[in-house]
């Protein structure tokens, strides 16, 4: 693994390759609590979990970089995960995820690059759905998929959401100085 010079390292693809499956209880109670698969049965949540890939992560070592590809949603197991964003060579910290979290969601939606970095503060599990096998099973199985889909949107509506409240409540703050 490559270092930085912020101390972090670069994520190996050959040491996340073998990885041994996720515990599926472990799992399974995470996605029944995540709004996209609540209403998965235990069929289709057991066809779900074979898309699944586990990986873990050292202590700073990067999940992806800002401005990589966008090509999967990351849940964390265990660990924990800061997102960062980069702008002109400053570095903001824009959240710290952990146990039940997830992030990436974007990539499952849309095409774009990656808007910030995520990095692995400590050892962390992920369990990733990378979208070309979330395609699959929405094709496979249109109805769930439309229900897993809606749920990401959801949740992508409900961040906007906040987003919005959060620079309106700094606009007034700042308005009134």
């Amino acid at each position: 693994m490559e270092n930085s010079s912020t101390g972090a390292t670069r994520s190996s693809f050959w040491a996340n390759l073998f990885k041994t499956p996720t515990e599926k209880s472990e799992l399974d109670e995470v996605l029944l609590s995540m709004p996209p698969f609540q209403h998965l049965n235990s069929k289709l949540l057991k066809l779900l979990m074979k898309v699944i890939h586990n990986r873990v992560y050292a202590a700073n070592e990067y999940i992806f970089f800002q401005n990589d590809p966008g090509i999967a949603l990351y849940i964390i197991i265990k660990g924990e995960i800061l997102i960062t964003q980069d702008e002109e060579g400053d570095r903001f910290d824009l959240a710290m995820l952990g146990h039940g979290d997830f992030f990436g969601e974007l990539a499952l939606l849309d095409e774009a690059k990656r808007s910030a970095s995520a990095i692995a503060l400590k050892e962390s599990q992920l369990a990733v759905i990378f979208r070309p096998d979330l395609d699959k099973f929405v094709e496979a199985h249109p109805k769930e998929g439309v229900n897993i889909l809606r749920g990401i949107s959801t949740i992508v509506a409900t961040r906007l959401r906040n987003l919005n409240q959060d620079y309106f409540s700094l606009y007034q703050r700042t308005r009134i100085k």
